[in-house]
């Protein structure tokens, strides 16, 4: 324990060693939280090794990329991981988020937790789009051309945005490097400025009790929660690495910028995207726009609302919006079906359709 007092955590270590958890029928959602703290631990690994190898060049991306996953050792590994884990944390956060809501968790004093949960939500968000477009194959270039268009509805500094995101008009060289900076400098600081923030002050405020759960008995955070915590963790990466093993994630043709071309079939964003994908189609980009900064702002105030509004009501809600936000990203791989089939059977047709001109011979 000289290490524990040579960095002054005598205090917080004995404070955590007579921490108690309380046990009831929703406690196992507690897990969530820091499954999610695991796996962003994993994503800043494996993107420090992968950063040892990426050149964020229109020229050199795609290339450096194939190169890690075909000539470093574990490359195809370590990418893989890097990009599934990912995906994992954010829907580990956003069901998260979701447990949190539905059991009330957001109530004072909570409030600030809520709120820094909002926000690492939409930074790791803000990972995901950005990450998109390094690998700079077809599929990201047109993915991340859509998604900066959308800010430009935003009165007064909407062109500005789009600007500062692409550098210039179109998505070039320029886009890559702002991308790339935000992604392994600006985001990483803000995710761990707001993560250490949530997590220090869930520790000082404990684990809430929903109402009417009755608490059946309390458990020592160290070592026991502490090591049901280990054990979660342990089987997510066990998952992770079967996942990455079996199911290498797939780089697709680098873009030419020498080369325009038209996107190709089926291309579409990340699936925490799709929602917003579906939506483009139904609603102008202003309309679009506005309508899911609305849904942000009334996710964001949901401590108070719950203060005047009635439990039902804004349960019910939040269960609408659930459900609309799981059909518009069904109907939009759906869609992304159809449009490879549609693309699939157009290149077929020629081969088997008889010749016109020769048919009547």
């Amino acid at each position: 324990m000289d290490l524990v007092d040579a960095l002054h955590l005598r205090e917080p270590w004995e404070a955590l060693k007579i921490r108690r958890i309380p046990h009831h029928r929703h406690s196992y959602w507690y897990y969530l939280g820091g499954l999610a703290l695991f796996f962003l631990a994993i994503q800043v690994v494996t993107g420090l090794l992968l950063l040892c190898y990426y050149r964020p060049t229109p020229e050199a991306a795609n290339q450096s990329v194939r190169m890690i996953v075909s000539n470093v050792p574990f490359g195809i590994v370590i990418r893989s991981i890097h990009a599934w884990a990912a995906n994992i944390l954010i829907a580990i956060v956003i069901i998260h988020t979701l447990s949190v809501f539905f059991m009330k968790s957001y109530r004072t004093p909570r409030v600030i937790l809520w709120i820094t949960g909002i926000v690492l939500l939409l930074i790791l968000l803000g990972f995901g789009f950005t990450g998109y477009l390094l690998p700079w194959d077809q599929t990201s270039y047109f993915a991340t051309m859509i998604g900066t268009e959308l800010p430009r509805e935003i009165p007064v500094v909407g062109d500005i945005l789009v600007s500062w995101f692409r550098g210039s008009k179109e998505i070039t060289g320029a886009t890559l490097t702002r991308m790339y900076g935000l992604h392994v400098a600006l985001l990483p600081l803000l995710a761990l400025a707001f993560a250490a923030t949530h997590v220090a002050i869930s520790t000082l405020l404990g684990r809430a009790v929903p109402a009417g759960a009755k608490v059946k008995r309390e458990t020592r955070f160290i070592p026991d929660y502490l090591l049901g915590e280990s054990i979660i963790w342990l089987i997510g990466l066990a998952i992770l690495l079967v996942v990455a093993v079996l199911f290498p994630w797939p780089l697709g043709p680098a873009y030419d910028l020498a080369k325009p071309s038209e996107p190709p079939a089926g291309v579409h964003p990340a699936w925490y995207f799709m929602f917003l994908y579906q939506t483009l189609k139904y609603l102008p980009n202003w309309a679009t726009l506005w309508f899911y900064l609305i849904i942000l702002l009334f996710w964001t105030l949901v401590p108070w609302l719950a203060r005047v509004w009635k439990s039902w009501l804004l349960t019910g809600i939040g269960i609408i919006l659930i459900a609309g936000f799981g059909i518009l990203t069904t109907l939009a791989y759906f869609s992304v079906a159809q449009e490879k089939a549609g693309a699939k059977i157009g290149q077929i047709s020629p081969t088997i359709l008889p010749d016109s001109g020769t048919t009547g011979q």
